[in-house]
């Protein structure tokens, strides 16, 4: 008997026809996206896109005129504290502190309020060391936050969004004032984080860094969301230089491991799904009598696609 397919799991961050209105001007318009486990989501667009505004709406900073965000299933505006257990954010970059205190002692302050959502996981001394060292701050751990470089505070920031595991993380600008070695770290924490299991949803405008981790990623312009790329759905792309494109790409077209095709002179593009299907394509090209002068990734340059689908919605 032939097994279903396994359902898809549900999303942990869901946003269904979100409108935000100040007055009568819309900031956002009928935003609908789902981040799932697993998932890091990336939110880019413009100065003025609505990016913040939509950041704020589904951490229940701010109230949308309609329109739902569910956490884990529960509605943030509705069952706030039960819906923001499952939840770690980072809104404004970098986030606020005590600069009186300590960052151990911030980071005990912010687990003590945390501690206070209901179902909320407690954080003991033990966890806030390990995200201070995480961070690379262990250093830093008993000096005061007003010493912290604009750096070390957004670094401190990240650190409280994930002192208590949470199942949803979301972050607004998170490499912003960071140096090469901080942003890769914040890589490295997202990435390991989306790999347990976390839902990541992130805005930048690191377009070309964020390509290298983001599973899929949302282009908001004019408070509208105008496109979703799913960059995993274009990572298994080549391209084949040859005399003629078009007339390559339809040959491939015939393989069974073939899943797309397409041309940019002077390559014809295939989707193999993998890379050692790479030879397996240029033998069938080479017994269609196509001469292959190359044969390489083509790398999906979101950058590019992202300023040719801002000037369209414009």
């Amino acid at each position: 008997m032939t097994q279903p397919p396994p359902e898809a799991p549900a999303p942990a961050l869901e946003v269904r026809g979100l409108h935000k209105r100040y007055g009568r001007h819309s900031v956002l318009h009928d935003i609908d996206l789902a981040v799932a486990p697993g998932e890091v989501y990336a939110l880019t667009g413009p100065n003025g896109a609505g990016k913040s505004t939509l950041i704020r709406t589904v951490t229940g900073l701010a109230f949308p005129t309609s329109g739902t965000v569910r956490l884990c299933g529960r509605d943030v505006h509705v069952d706030g504290p039960r819906a923001r257990a499952a939840l770690g954010a980072v809104v404004e970059a970098p986030a606020r502190f005590h600069p009186e205190f300590t960052g151990t002692q911030n980071l005990r302050m912010h687990a003590g309020l945390a501690a206070m959502a209901p179902g909320a996981e407690r954080v003991d001394a033990g966890r806030i060391r390990e995200v201070l060292a995480l961070l690379e701050l262990t250093r830093m751990a008993d000096r005061r936050v007003g010493e912290y470089s604009l750096g070390q505070r957004q670094r401190l920031g990240v650190a409280s969004a994930i002192l208590a595991r949470p199942r949803v993380l979301i972050l607004d600008e998170p490499t912003s004032g960071l140096d090469a070695l901080g942003i890769g770290l914040i890589h490295r924490i997202v990435t390991d984080l989306a790999a347990e299991g976390c839902a990541v949803l992130l805005s930048t405008h690191h377009l070309r860094e964020i390509a290298t981790y983001a599973h899929r990623v949302g282009i908001l312009t004019g408070g509208r969301l105008v496109d979703t790329v799913d960059l995993r759905a274009r990572q298994a792309a080549y391209r084949f230089r040859v005399s003629d494109p078009a007339g390559a790409a339809e040959w491939l077209r015939r393989l069974p491991f073939v899943s797309g095709v397409g041309t940019r002179t002077p390559y014809a593009l295939a989707h193999l799904g993998d890379e050692a299907r790479v030879p397996d394509a240029l033998a069938h090209l080479g017994q269609g009598g196509f001469r292959v002068l190359e044969a390489a990734p083509d790398h999906f340059d979101l950058y590019e696609y992202y300023r040719e689908r801002v000037e369209v919605a414009v």
